[in-house]
């Protein structure tokens, strides 16, 4: 007989396994970059390797997600065990990393392969969660891109308290991905869990034709250009922008790994609070204040270290929650928009475009940081932004807008 508590007590425990898991296992995904900081800063590897670690992952993501998607991988196996495979795999490839070093020329080899197995993890658990969305589409979402925030941040926090050696955080990224393998397997499926339509290049004219989808896809390839290349950089950013600031107390690499992941965990926060107003004023106009304030924050950042340490600490705070706060209702609108024939499809396209720029956004700036310097460096990744909101403002205004948030565009 149904128990309608028992079915609400079930959905709440799965959705806290799947947002505790999605934290575990995105610790891989950061696992090596946190370390760059202190390499870079101890001249122990190159601007370039640097960024090829966490281009690498990128990229792998895509190749992963365009795999997965052309073969239907997650219509044929259940979604929990493509999640632990993927986590368990990724966490031997991590793991990998201690036999070779940061520096060796398998490294981005293996974080590349970590990406292929990221897309067993992402984009399943969003799946899993979909599953138990009940008219809160855009909070679930938010609360789900929010675990993957604050698994990719926490890294950094390894780094904070066991600094004397990279080797412990990826050690422990590792661990936590082998926890969340084990503990997916308790997870439920929703009654709305349904198999991913399998991706079809044949489907691309007619989206090519959709203009609300294409201005979707804009506003979330200027939200990327910017994302990920921040998280990347941010801590050598601080390691240049706290002395300058004229900080008087000398901070450590534990410290600024500390600053990094609160700034980065600060998404988290974004995310949830983003996914409240989605759902309450509508999807663009949430999506495009959420541009503006982070593009706004790239540009100022660098100038900031004019007015004092606290400055740049409160623009970093406000950057790291608004770059990602946005993340999630990309997908809601994309998905809202979309026939629900092509909805796979069309993510599938939105997430391989969207991770393919970001490993040229990390590329680039760290070459800028070398060319012009950290003052000027992230002046660029304003540019993604305003192009996005721009996009996104564009969408508000179609008469289709109205197939969002129940009405709120």
């Amino acid at each position: 007989m149904y128990n309608p508590s028992i079915a609400a007590n079930v959905r709440r425990l799965s959705v806290c396994l799947i947002v505790i898991c999605q934290i575990a296992a995105m610790a891989l995904w950061f696992s090596a970059s946190a370390a760059v900081p202190s390499l870079l800063d101890a001249e122990q590897i190159s601007v370039n390797a640097a960024a090829a670690l966490t281009s690498a992952v990128q990229l792998g993501f895509v190749a992963g997600t365009l795999t997965s998607a052309l073969f239907g991988l997650a219509d044929r196996f259940d979604s929990r065990t493509i999640f632990s495979a993927a986590a368990v795999l990724g966490a031997m490839l991590n793991g990998a990393l201690l036999a070779y070093g940061l520096d060796h020329p398998t490294a981005p080899v293996l974080r590349f392969a970590t990406g292929v197995c990221m897309a067993g993890i992402y984009p399943v658990g969003m799946k899993l969660a979909a599953g138990w969305a009940a008219g809160n589409m855009g909070l679930l979402m938010g609360s789900l891109v929010g675990a993957v925030t604050l698994g990719s941040a926490m890294p950094h926090l390894f780094y904070a308290f066991a600094s004397v050696s990279w080797q412990v955080p990826v050690s422990l990224a590792s661990g936590c991905a082998l926890i969340a393998a084990i503990s997916i397997h308790f997870v439920q499926l929703g009654p709305k869990h349904a198999k991913s339509t399998t991706f079809h290049w044949s489907d691309l004219k007619s989206l090519l034709h959709n203009k609300p989808i294409l201005l979707a896809q804009g506003g979330y390839l200027g939200h990327m250009w910017e994302l990920y290349a921040m998280w990347a950089w941010l801590g050598s950013f601080l390691v240049w922008a706290l002395p300058a600031s004229g900080m008087q107390v000398e901070l450590g690499q534990s410290s600024i790994s500390l600053i990094t992941f609160l700034v980065m965990a600060a998404g988290a926060l974004g995310c949830l609070l983003a996914g409240l107003l989605a759902d309450r004023f509508g999807r663009t106009l949430t999506t495009i204040g959420a541009l503006l304030l982070s593009g706004g924050c790239a540009l100022l950042i660098g100038f900031s270290v004019e007015l004092g340490p606290t400055v740049v600490l409160v623009i970093a705070a406000i950057w790291g929650m608004t770059v990602v706060a946005d993340s999630a209702q990309f997908s809601a609108a994309t998905a809202e928009l979309a026939d629900p024939r092509l909805i796979g499809t069309v993510l599938t396209i939105q997430t391989s475009l969207g991770f393919l720029l970001t490993a040229g956004s990390i590329w680039f700036i760290g070459q800028a940081a070398e060319l012009v310097g950290w003052r000027y460096a992230f002046i660029v990744l304003a540019i993604g932004p305003l192009l996005g909101a721009l996009s996104m403002l564009t969408l508000r205004r179609q008469p289709e807008a109205t197939k969002m948030a129940g009405g709120r565009r």
